[in-house]
């Protein structure tokens, strides 16, 4: 609903006050990132994958390499941001994938991220890099996590319960 793929039927979402049905699609989506629970990733280079419009200087896209600890990959490979993503990414791993997703998020610097189960298939490791990534470069920001394991949402500071669109329960994790 957020990104606007469906009409809402009732009600209204509003960012800062503002009624998400008044802003330019395009524009609404560039201030949203989501995660996806399967990392995608697009034909063409690294660098693409990471600022698809050429926005980002190569500062920040290094800066961004570092946070999520991808830096070392990347300059292990021969051409380094210019590396070529094949299909999908398969070239890279599912965790290998799933931080160049985060890095892109984080490269995007939207006020609202979006993750749909986005640690659920991939290893412990990169699991644990994705979780202490959100907890210190997002705590600024309104992450929005869709999750069915209880360690996913353990520190966050809402939970909420929906099913089928409705919700069911509110909890301030900070005061419960």
């Amino acid at each position: 609903m957020i990104y606007r793929f469906m009409a809402i039927r009732e009600g209204s979402i509003k960012i800062d006050g503002i009624d998400i049905s008044s802003i330019d699609l395009k524009t609404l989506r560039s201030r949203l990132a989501i995660i996806p629970q399967d990392p995608t990733l697009f034909i063409g280079t690294l660098r693409s994958n990471l600022d698809p419009y050429s926005f980002k200087s190569v500062d920040e896209i290094w800066k961004v390499l570092e946070l999520t600890g991808l830096s070392e990959l990347v300059r292990n490979m021969k051409q380094e941001l210019e590396t070529p993503v094949s299909d999908g990414g398969a070239n890279l791993s599912q965790g290998q994938r799933q931080l160049f997703c985060l890095a892109r998020a984080l490269l995007l610097d939207a006020k609202i991220i979006m993750l749909d189960e986005a640690t659920a298939s991939i290893d412990v490791v990169s699991d644990y890099k994705i979780q202490a990534i959100l907890r210190s470069e997002l705590k600024n920001k309104t992450v929005l996590i869709i999750a069915h394991r209880l360690s996913t949402v353990d520190d966050l500071d809402y939970v909420m319960e929906l099913s089928q669109g409705r919700l069911l329960s509110l909890k301030n994790n900070k005061l419960d």
